[in-house]
């Protein structure tokens, strides 16, 4: 009985280690994303100088997007995980009580 559960268990959680490295990572993608758009606003503005503050602006403001999806996903992500581990948990508790033997 505990043998069984304890498989149950390790199966029923086995992913969320996977997608919760993976959920860690989006926000990081989305700052490289960030960092690798505002190299190319620097770079325009060392070649045509910083005169015209309009086109820094959209390019500050289209790097920033990277940042915003990583966060989405993040957030999105941490929400599966939670999902995920009380199903799993709800399960397993489910498979307790249903091979518990009365006496």
């Amino acid at each position: 009985r505990e043998g069984l559960i304890s498989k149950f268990a390790m199966a029923s959680n086995s992913s969320i280690p996977m997608i919760q490295t993976l959920v860690a990572l989006c926000p990081l993608l989305g700052l490289l994303g960030t960092v690798t758009g505002m190299i190319k606003v620097f770079e325009v503005m060392a070649v045509s100088g910083s005169g015209n503050v309009r086109a820094m602006a959209a390019g500050v403001s289209q790097a920033t997007v990277p940042t915003m999806a990583g966060m989405v996903g993040a957030l999105s992500g941490v929400l599966l995980v939670t999902i995920l581990s009380r199903r799993a948990a709800r399960e397993t508790e489910f498979l307790e009580d249903s091979l518990t033997m009365d006496h």
